[in-house]
């Protein structure tokens, strides 16, 4: 151990860019069995960085001593803080680094020198409480042994208890770490390959004060993937979290062959673009060209893209840390990055576009191509780039204006069906009807009018006699007003349709469209609360009623729901569907019925007992309820022992819940009202019970398109939405132009985006839709505005090479991709880690989102016979282990979900 305290024997320090370059050398060497390393407070640290690049030895941000009193819980015993973070609370440098700092700054006096050994096998372990190594692990096949595998052994070398909490972190960033909370994946689909494993212990124990903290950085085992020898690009991409929308643009692009072979050949080395202010100094086509070689070495099961993500992150802020993405906007980027790195024009020049004036489209698309390439110039527009022809008309005066303009890719979109199909509950007038279900085709873009008219055609009910509400929990999420569009609704809500008893009620009318809730009141009071009242609870659906404003007094609405509820007398020889409830849910408080002799709102023999703090207001009640009670059905009927009423009524707000001082105002209710009952009233349980229509055995037909359609639909006329207008430089103002672009030239690969993702004012939804698409033949020339003048012109058929899926909806989805392999010209299909066979049958569906099509002549065939799948092998299985699902959680060896 060095010596603990100064002797002011400081040598005189070397020049300040002199003693960065030295340190940061140093810096850079790897761990090394043996070898000592130091802890040094960050702070000091950044502080001595900031005064070496200031430049100036006289400068204020001179660091004085080292000192490291910031990590200690106090300077007597020296003993560290609990939770120290490498990189927020110190950093780690090199023996011979440290002691050419402390030679040149000296230290503070009395603190020891925190070092720390390393000893290297498979892993390698640090611990920021000790002074010596306290462990080394050595696994053989460490890249496929469990996570499980290194925490078992931590624990036994701490000789941790089986009851005591123990955790794992990886370190997700310099100054931030993720739990590893799935212990059941192995090393390399867990990303661990080049991270750290952080080991906290709890709770407090007398060994160390606080949280033991030590540090797992596991280390290449060559021997494990040496070894394997698999198809070149026949690779999965472990996901870092998040991160499947990248693998799958990453594995299209991947088996794109012209672009694999030119980074393969390192061809990229001779046109990196280090000055071009527009790219990223060469870095992402650097990290691009790692990643494609690690995949197409035919050494690995699976890459981690760690250090390209970085990248990615670092020039498109976008994608930083591990939120859910689109892979289009990905790859465009990625695309336009690699252009800009390898772009062979140095020094970009200004060309001034021109119009087309009238001039041959042939002579305008010919400047206009010249002109692109005297600014761009790369692999990426040899073999993605195309040309359409631009035709802008303005409505005014009639201007036309004609542009030839580049495009990387075709964002084509499908065709929205205009009308939507939606789920309802119907719930009549009629005591008798059960509610019932009904499947019903609305006007995608209409109001909950339209959704009432459609209804109403297979009801017979006027639509204005239609109440419709969005029931959630019990309660009234919603009550919608007829004019409301129908994109309110969603269509996971559960909708209600209640008939009224008259037409359209407003606010100041003769009736009031009045909100019943049914709470169940247990027979137990509520102590606990300190207050006399009974424990209640919402339960199934509530109701509408259209009540007349004379008779929203307390004994009307009684009488009002008695009659409605009467004759809701369950039928056990009905063909309701048991146990479910119109919220698609079974009400677990119901009890099973009485014996025939009781009523329904009579308890079970030996439980009357009369409550001596019953309310005068329910005795009340109970003399109003008399008369209606011979009405009832003679099961239902109250007998003469019984003088309490079936319910009672109390107003309430819309939540279901009552308000210090809420109450009927003179007697009269508003628009909110709970009819409070007892569990034993099974005849308002009975009313939750729906049946479905014969509508909603129809199945929902999926909607089937051609991907021709789709290009057609692209190259149609539109007007110009009013937040994107064109500049008529006849009218000298901007106008709604009408818009028609048309393929002029394509190119070798032909990327075309589905737009699945539709964004209007009105809704936001995922497409769907089946776009049927070839897999061969893909002919153009029905879409080309160029024909064809000579043989030497391109053809313009295609074939597909890959395609990026997207399983999922808006907020949440998974991605993958199919490919073919371009050296043995089999199907593969990708699912970030894991990689399968795949047949030709299975790429057509309704996730798919990106097709990659390579022009048939510049197709070659297969270097290599393609290989026989076995039989033996579950799935087909030709990769790594894992594979991930919808996005927003860990990676799982047997997960569906990432």
């Amino acid at each position: 151990m060095a010596a603990s305290s100064s002797t002011g024997s400081a040598t005189e320090p070397p020049g300040l860019e002199t003693q960065w370059r030295e340190i940061d050398n140093l810096n850079q060497q790897q761990l090394r069995a043996g070898d000592s390393w130091y802890l040094l407070d960050k702070r000091w640290y950044d502080q001595w960085k900031e005064y070496v690049h200031a430049g100036d030895q006289n400068s204020s941000s001179y660091p004085g001593k080292i000192d490291n009193t910031e990590l200690y819980e106090d300077l007597d015993s020296y003993h560290l803080k609990e939770r120290l973070s490498e990189n927020e609370d110190f950093v780690l440098v090199p023996a011979e680094a440290w002691h050419k700092l402390l030679s040149w700054y000296d230290m503070m006096d009395n603190q020891p020198p925190l070092e720390r050994k390393v000893v290297i096998g498979s892993l390698v372990y640090l611990s920021c409480r000790s002074l010596s190594v306290c462990m080394c692990v050595n696994l053989s096949h460490v890249y496929l042994c469990l996570i499980d595998a290194i925490h078992q052994k931590i624990r036994q070398h701490f000789n941790v208890s089986e009851t005591a909490e123990s955790r794992l972190w990886m370190r997700s960033t310099d100054t931030s770490s993720e739990r590893l909370r799935n212990l059941n994946m192995t090393i390399l689909d867990s990303c661990l390959s080049s991270g750290m494993v952080k080991y906290t212990h709890l709770p407090f124990t007398p060994l160390n004060s606080g949280h033991l903290l030590c540090y797992v950085t596991i280390w290449r085992n060559s021997a494990d993937e040496d070894s394997y020898r698999g198809p070149p690009g026949v690779c999965g991409l472990t996901n870092l979290g998040n991160t499947c929308f990248m693998n799958s643009a990453l594995q299209c692009l991947s088996n794109t062959p012209p672009l694999t072979e030119y980074f393969l050949r390192n061809s990229y080395l001779e046109e990196l673009n280090f000055t071009n202010p527009l790219g990223m100094k060469g870095e992402i086509a650097e990290a691009y060209a790692d990643v494609i070689k690690q995949m197409w070495s035919g050494r690995h099961y699976s890459v981690v893209p760690r250090v390209f993500k970085t990248k990615v992150g670092h020039f498109a802020s976008q994608f930083l840390g591990y939120q859910q993405h689109d892979s289009q906007e990905l790859l465009s980027f990625l695309l336009d990055g690699l252009h800009e790195d390898l772009n062979r024009v140095k020094k970009k020049e200004y060309i001034e576009l021109r119009d087309a004036d009238g001039r041959p489209d042939q002579e305008v698309a010919e400047e206009a191509w010249r002109n692109h390439l005297r600014r761009n110039d790369s692999v990426i527009v040899d073999t993605f780039h195309g040309l359409f022809k631009s035709t802008l008309v303005c409505p005014e005066c009639n201007k036309v204006s004609v542009t030839f303009d580049p495009f990387c890719y075709l964002s084509v979109p499908l065709p929205v069906s205009k009308e939507r199909v939606m789920e309802v509950f119907y719930v009549s007038l009629d005591p008798t009807a059960k509610p019932t279900q009904y499947r019903l085709i609305v006007p995608k873009a209409g109001r909950v009018i339209d959704l009432c008219t459609s209804l109403s055609q297979a009801t017979g009910v006027p639509p204005n006699q239609m109440a419709v509400a969005d029931v959630f929990n019990h309660r009234f999420y919603r009550i919608y007003q007829a004019d409301e569009s129908l994109s309110c609704i969603l269509d996971r809500d559960d909708i209600f349709v209640y008939q009224l008893s008259s037409g359209c009620v407003d606010q100041d009318g003769e009736e009031v469209v009045m909100a019943i809730y049914m709470r169940e009141r247990s027979h137990y009071r509520d102590y606990g609360s300190g207050s006399n009242n009974y424990g209640t609870s919402l339960f199934g659906h509530p109701l509408l009623m259209s009540v007349p404003r004379a008779q929203c007094t307390r004994e009307d609405l009684y009488q009002l729901l008695l009659k409605r509820l009467s004759s809701s007398e369950p039928d056990r020889g009905s063909s309701t569907e048991e146990g479910q409830s119109a919220c698609g849910s079974t009400d677990t408080n119901s009890q099973d019925a009485t014996d025939g002799d009781q009523s329904a709102g009579v308890e079970p023999s030996g439980k009357e007992e009369e409550d001596e703090d019953e309310d005068e207001e329910e005795e009340e009640e109970a003399a109003s309820c008399a008369q209606a009670n011979k009405r009832l059905p003679g099961r239902l009927r109250n007998t003469e022992k019984q003088k309490k009423a079936l319910f009672t009524i109390q107003a309430v707000n819309s939540n279901g819940t009552t308000e210090r001082g809420m109450g009927e105002v003179d007697g009269v209710f508003s628009s909110y009202a709970n009819c409070s009952i007892s569990v034993a009233n099974l005849f308002f349980m009975c009313m939750q019970k729906y049946i479905k229509h014969q509508s909603m055995d129809v199945p929902h037909q999926q909607i089937t398109v051609q991907l021709q359609e789709c290009i057609e639909l692209f190259t149609t006329v539109e007007t110009l939405e009013e937040e994107n207008p064109w500049y008529c430089p006849t009218c000298k103002k901007h106008q709604l132009a009408t818009k028609k672009l048309d393929l002029w030239s394509l190119p070798e690969v032909l990327i075309i985006h589905l737009k699945r993702f539709s964004y209007t004012k009105y809704s936001r939804e995922k497409l769907d839709t089946i776009v049927e698409f070839p897999l061969r033949d893909l002919d153009f020339s029905g879409f080309l505005l160029k024909k064809t003048v000579n043989s030497t012109e391109p053809p313009c058929r295609y074939d597909l090479i890959s395609v990026s899926n997207h399983f999922g909806g808006l907020r949440d989805g998974h991605y993958t991709s199919y490919a073919r392999n371009k050296d043995n010209g089999q199907w593969y299909y990708f699912d970030d880690s894991k990689v399968t066979y795949a047949r030709e049958e299975q790429i057509v569906t309704s996730a798919v989102y990106l097709l990659f099509y390579q022009r048939q002549d510049k197709i070659r065939q297969p270097t290599v016979p393609p290989p026989v799948p076995s039989s033996s092998q579950p799935e087909n299985h030709v990769s790594s282990q894992t594979h991930d699902g919808m996005d927003g959680a860990s990676s799982c060896v047997s997960m569906e979900t990432d």
